[in-house]
This record gives C-alpha cells, sequence and structure tokens, in this order.
C-alpha cells in the first residue's frame, strides 16, 4: 500500500519539515511505504506526479494554509493540522490506510482527525496563506534595511549612497510590498486566483491610505469574498463565460473592493492605527514592560502557532510606523524557547532521553537562527511540564527587552542579526535579557521536566 502526503505550515520554515519527517519515519516503523511532498518557504519539494497519484491508496494533507485539491480527485483525502503529523503521524497513517477509495473519479472522500471547534480552516487559512507568502519578503526587506545601518542610523538619508540604495530595496521596495502581498494571498486562499488582483489592489490601496497590517488584512477578506460571490452567482451566457475570469471577476471586484477602502474601511482603521502607535510610543517603563511580558509569552505558548503568528505580526505592523521596541521584545522571546531547552540537555542529561539530547543541538541551532519551532518536540512529548516553563521564560524576556529600551529595526534573523550595527539599540541589555530568559527556562525544565524511565 502507497501513500501521499503533502506538508505545509504558514511560515513553511520548520513544522512543514517536522511534520514530513514525522510521517516518513512512522511510515517506516509501520513498513508503509510514503511519498511526502513539502510546500515550504523554497517552493514545492518532493512534488507528487501523477504516476504517484494512480499508484496511491489515499492522500494525508497536513497543512495550514491553503492546499488546491483538484488534482487529487478520485482519492480518499485525510485532512489535519500541521501539528498533527508532527504529534500523531501514527494515527494519521492508520486513518489513510482504512479510508475507503471512491466509487468514480468524481466522488471525493473527506475524512478530519481533528473536532471540529477546533480545526483550523476558514478565516484562520486564509489568513496563515497571507502571512506565509509575506514573510521571506518580511525576512529579506528587514535585513537589508537592517545592513543599511551599517552606515549610521540616518546614512540613508544621503540620496546616492550605498545605504540610501539599501533602504529603497528593503524598505521603498519589499516593506511596500508586504501588505498588497498579505491581502492579494488572503484572498487568493478564499477565491483562488480570481481573488488575487482585487486583493493586491486593496492592500495597496491600505498601505497608501496608511491603515497598515489591519487594513490589508480587511481588504484581502473583502476581496476573497467578493470575486468569490462573483465566480459562483453571477452567472452569464456560455458565449461570454470566457471573459468571466479574466474580465468580469477582476474588474468589478476590485472596483468594489477599491471604493470600499476609499470610501468606509480605510480612513477609520488608520485612525486605529495611529492611536496604537501613538499609546506606544507613550507607554511609561512599566507599561511597557507589561507588553513586553505579554508578548513574550504568545511567542511560547504555541511556538508558531496562531498565538505566536498574532504576536509577530503585530510586532511587523509596528515597525512601518517606526515603533521598533515591541519587535525586539517578540523576537528575544522567540529564540528563548529553543535556547533554553538545548541549555537543559546539556545541565541536566539525566532528564532527556539521547534522542532528546541530540534534538537539543538541532534546537540551538533553530534557537540563535529565531526558529521558535525547535522546541516543539519536547512540548509535543511532555506539554503540561515543557510548555509553562517556555512561556515563563520568554514572557521574562520580553518584559526585559522591554524595559531595558531596546529596539530591533529587522523583523527576523537572530543571532545574525545582531552582528549588523546599529540594527539593535542597547544590545548589551538586548543580549542580557536573552541570556537570563535562556537561563531561566532551562531552570524551570529542569526543575518541572521527570527523569525518563528507564
Amino acid at each position: 500500500m502507497k501513500l501521499l502526503a503533502i506538508t505545509s505550515c504558514p511560515t513553511g520554515i520548520a513544522h512543514t519539515y517536522m511534520a514530513a519527517e514525522s510521517l516518513q519515519m512512522a511510515a517506516k516503523a509501520m513498513g508503509i511505504e510514503i511519498k511526502v511532498e513539502t510546500r515550504g518557504s523554497v517552493g514545492v519539494e518532493n512534488e507528487i506526479t501523477p504516476q504517484d497519484i494512480k499508484e496511491a491508496h489515499a492522500l494525508i494533507i497536513a497543512a495550514d494554509t491553503q492546499v488546491d485539491r483538484e488534482q487529487f480527485a478520485g482519492l480518499p483525502i485525510i485532512n489535519a493540522p500541521v501539528q498533527e503529523a508532527i504529534k500523531n503521524p501514527k494515527g494519521l497513517i492508520e486513518s489513510a490506510m482504512n479510508a475507503k477509495k471512491p466509487n468514480s473519479p468524481d466522488e471525493k472522500i473527506t475524512a478530519s482527525k481533528e473536532p471540529e471547534k477546533n480545526k483550523r480552516s476558514g478565516p484562520y487559512k486564509h489568513l496563515m496563506t497571507g502571512v506565509s507568502y509575506m514573510i521571506p519578503l518580511v525576512s529579506a526587506g528587514g535585513l537589508i534595511i537592517a545592513l543599511s545601518f551599517i552606515f549610521g542610523i540616518d546614512a540613508a538619508k544621503e540620496k546616492g549612497t550605498l545605504a540610501a540604495a539599501l533602504m529603497d530595496i528593503g524598505g521603498g521596495a519589499a516593506f511596500a510590498l508586504m501588505v498588497p502581498l498579505l491581502a492579494g494571498f488572503i484572498a487568493h486562499s478564499i477565491a483562488d486566483r480570481p481573488g488575487l488582483v482585487p486583493g493586491l489592489v486593496g492592500g495597496m490601496l491600505a498601505a497608501q491610505i496608511g491603515s497598515g497590517f489591519l487594513g490589508g488584512i480587511i481588504a484581502g477578506f473583502c476581496a476573497g469574498y467578493i470575486a468569490l460571490w462573483i465566480r459562483n452567482y453571477v452567472k452569464l451566457p456560455k458565449s461570454l463565460e470566457g471573459l468571466k475570469p479574466v474580465l468580469i471577476i477582476p474588474f468589478f471586484s476590485t472596483l468594489l473592493v477599491g471604493l470600499l477602502m476609499v470610501y468606509v474601511i480605510g480612513t477609520p482603521v488608520k485612525a486605529i492605527m495611529d492611536l496604537m502607535t501613538q499609546t506606544l510610543k507613550g507607554m511609561t517603563s512599566a507599561n511597557a514592560g507589561f507588553l513586553g511580558l505579554i508578548l513574550g509569552g504568545m511567542m511560547a505558548f504555541d511556538m508558531g502557532g496562531p498565538i505566536n503568528k498574532a504576536a509577530y505580526a503585530f510586532g511587523v505592523a509596528l515597525l512601518s510606523s517606526s515603533v521598533f521596541e515591541p519587535m525586539a521584545a517578540i523576537m528575544a522571546a522567540g529564540m528563548t524557547p529553543p535556547l533554553g531547552l538545548a541549555l537543559a540537555t546539556v545541565l541536566a542529561k539525566n532528564k532527556f532521553t539521547p534522542e532528546e539530547q541530540e534534538a537539543g543541538k538541532a534546537a540551538s541551532v533553530m534557537g540563535i537562527s529565531f526558529i521558535t519551532e525547535g522546541a516543539i518536540p519536547f512540548a509535543a512529548a511532555d506539554p503540561f511540564r515543557v510548555i509553562p516553563a517556555l512561556v515563563a521564560g520568554s514572557a521574562i524576556t520580553g518584559a526585559l527587552s522591554m524595559l531595558f529600551n531596546c529596539a530591533l529595526r529587522a523583523p527576523h534573523g537572530g543571532i545574525f542579526v545582531l552582528l549588523i550595527p546599529n540594527a539593535v539599540s542597547n544590545l548589551g541589555m538586548y543580549v542580557a535579557a536573552i541570556a537570563i530568559g535562556t537561563i531561566l527556562t532551562a531552570l524551570l525544565i529542569i526543575l518541572l521536566k521527570k527523569s525518563p524511565a528507564k
């Protein structure tokens, strides 16, 4: 029996490949042949072919982003969030093995391995799809902006210099595309290709009006659902159906979304964003510390899940408003969980299995790279002890970063961005905040975790 699988997470960095590895290892142990296609930040790898589909018994889709299923018509499909493939790969494989093939190629059989109330679909999946396409742009643009600060904080103001060119590339081009790309792919997730054009235009209007990420998200959902409604409910004579995807849907959906953004949505959302920015800039130390505490805890709570991504998106949104302190707290708190676990596996080897000690080495690399997902294998194995320790360590890290008034001008990069002069303000205290959080996380894990049974 041959099974197929597709794994995909919003960032396309860690969960995608961890889920693929879990499925492959479980299938090998069960004596089942499986081919896993990964849809990560570098694109599709190990792509499923038409011949694979012919030979397969069932397909597992472990994804938190939109996956087109048209090519898999006739195969039973097991749906699950990407986390399920990491935590319970054997259960997914058993469900796929027990799935019955449809009676005809047009019949679709779909099953879910998650309770309906927890199902990650609808608006959540559409939002995460938009975020997954946006994050590489954010990372590239942010790091290029950070490189411009090598020449001084204000060096980019001098036209014709390399610093100015770097700022134009990172800020003028990459960051300018963030909101349109976010909105465009939210709409694409909802309505497929017909949603892309109105989504991009709505996102660009959100950026021009100043309503930022919040406006872009609203524009993306409006564009997607308007395009979907036109596609499904506007009926044309057969002779004109060919015009629908290239003229009718793009024209009317773009026009409607554009008018909504200009006359209804844009201005009030801009007022909300301006109020939030001014509030954050006027925060006292105590309030700033509390915000850092909350953001830090969110980063560690689900390690790459929706709460983590909400905190990250909040920090990125504020970068465009020249509020850099929350982003510093967010990245520091995101580095702390895997670093703390890596340290714990060194300080208390008796509390961890040999496999976990090896995973600790990988976690250290992921931690310095600001990939919080490096902590997932430990959290999945012992959630009630590990997750509280991670949340506590990250919350303290975030609070200290805000209290020390540390600021970060790049939205990604981990330890490597710290090497860029002027990218981080108050660098010494920023490193201290990360170190304190890492040590606290490690000590709490050692205190709470039981030694493995021999």
